[in-house]
């Protein structure tokens, strides 16, 4: 049964979410402040988190970039506003997905499903031990990311993205391509959160992210990761990822 660790520190919501995980067939744990949220994470190591950003003692934003760096499972973070900034944070500190309050039960529910699916499909589908791209080694088995020798750390949904742009190196990859294969056919958000995903991946592989060698932006098509020794010009063939 995969484990679902839910935070919020209201108790209706927490009831709410636990019952309809629950009856969905899901383990669910619950946390109501930040640092108890740390501290079941670690001892639990959850397949998922649900994680509400205003928490006491520790807010939901330091709880997601310490889970990401030391546990890197997917994260659903719940927001109060329907608010641009609140969601663009959570997406830069590691979040994979987020929702506003009030949200229907059943849309989590779906949302939770999509992720996790996703996830063991990523996890089943590296068919390839490693593959070396400049400085750059990714290691699909360990879904471990080297720069000149230095392990990378990625979140989950940061390396899901890298694989499927180092699996097509030299290609186009469409943000719709990135959408439906790497969060989902299912998934209801916008491709906002394909750019901020990107602008991450070059803060943490690129020596200059204005200007990056690896992953460039193809204008009116999508994503090209490329051999820095390539002309960029050259390799721009639009491709649609396929599952399995």
């Amino acid at each position: 049964m995969q484990k679902i660790l839910v935070v919020d520190d209201e108790q209706s919501m927490v009831d709410v979410i636990r019952y309809s995980l629950e009856k969905a067939g899901y383990q669910v744990s619950t946390a109501m402040d930040g640092e108890e949220a740390l501290r079941l994470a670690r001892k639990e190591k959850p397949d998922l988190v649900v994680l509400d950003v205003m928490l006491p003692r520790l807010d939901g934003y330091e709880v997601c970039k310490i889970i990401c760096v030391e546990l890197g499972m997917p994260i659903i973070m719940v927001t109060a506003k329907d608010d641009e900034v609140d969601k663009v944070v959570g997406l830069e500190v590691g979040a994979d997905d987020y929702l506003t309050k009030p949200f229907s039960p059943r849309e989590l529910v779906a949302r939770v499903r999509a992720h996790l699916r996703r996830r063991m499909k990523s996890v089943q589908a590296q068919a390839t031990n490693e593959m070396h791209v400049g400085d750059i080694v990714v290691n699909f088995d360990r879904r471990e990311v080297h720069l000149a020798g230095r392990r990378i750390e990625l979140t989950p949904r940061e390396f899901d993205v890298l694989s499927h742009l180092a699996q097509n190196v030299n290609k186009v990859v469409t943000r719709e391509s990135l959408l439906s294969n790497v969060w989902g056919y299912d998934y209801c958000g916008e491709d906002r959160i394909v750019n901020v995903t990107i602008a991450r991946l070059r803060e943490k592989i690129e020596c200059d992210p204005a200007g990056p060698r690896y992953i460039i932006t193809v204008r009116g098509a999508g994503y090209l990761f490329q051999r820095p020794d390539e002309p960029t010009a050259r390799p721009a063939i639009t491709v649609s990822l396929q599952e399995g």
